[in-house]
């Protein structure tokens, strides 16, 4: 990475931090949560930005989208393609994918955890309750539903894979959303 260059991520979402032996300076601004833009860029004028969330991170982060410039997305290997792939689809089947790509399953496993700290299936499942909590803080559809909806095999186990993800349970995100009822 170089200076000025933007990685987008989602509440409740992390990243290994990887430099390489001169360091980094990181700049984490509040997006809203219906971001939908790039997740890689550059930024025009990263001191402006840095400037800017000295006095205001809101105004520095509006500042960052309105002069983004979108990288491509291409994958370098294929934990990236996974990664994208599982986003897109919490309900893919890694065993499929695994051999789409010509991977064996376990090395499918042990290669992805190298590069993202978990399992594929621990991802997925992370991919699946960040589904969750968008369903949850947008409108009154009965948990139950969401939990069938998102994939879980019920709403319990959609409840605790929420709860390790946020630290909150699906009706706390429902109440501090504004979202009565249910």
């Amino acid at each position: 990475m170089k200076i000025g260059d933007v990685v987008v991520h989602r509440a409740f979402e992390s990243h290994l931090d990887l430099c390489d032996v001169r360091g980094a300076e990181v700049l984490v601004l509040p997006l809203s949560s219906r971001w939908e833009g790039p997740i890689r860029g550059r930024a025009a004028d990263p001191d402006a930005v840095a400037r800017a969330a000295e006095r205001d991170p809101l105004e520095a982060a509006s500042l960052l989208l309105d002069r983004l410039t979108p990288s491509p997305s291409d994958f370098g290997d294929w934990p990236d393609a996974l990664a994208s792939a599982l986003r897109a689809d919490p309900s893919l089947t890694l065993a499929d994918w695994a051999d789409a790509a010509g991977l064996h399953l376990g090395s499918l496993s042990r290669g992805f955890r190298q590069v993202f700290a978990v399992t594929p299936a621990a991802f997925r499942l992370a991919q699946r309750a960040h589904r969750a909590v968008e369903a949850i803080t947008e409108g009154p559809t009965t948990l139950a539903a969401i939990a069938h909806d998102c994939g879980f095999a019920d709403q319990a186990h959609m409840t605790r894979a929420i709860v390790r993800l946020t630290g909150l349970t699906p009706s706390s995100l429902r109440r501090a959303s504004g979202i009565a009822g249910f």
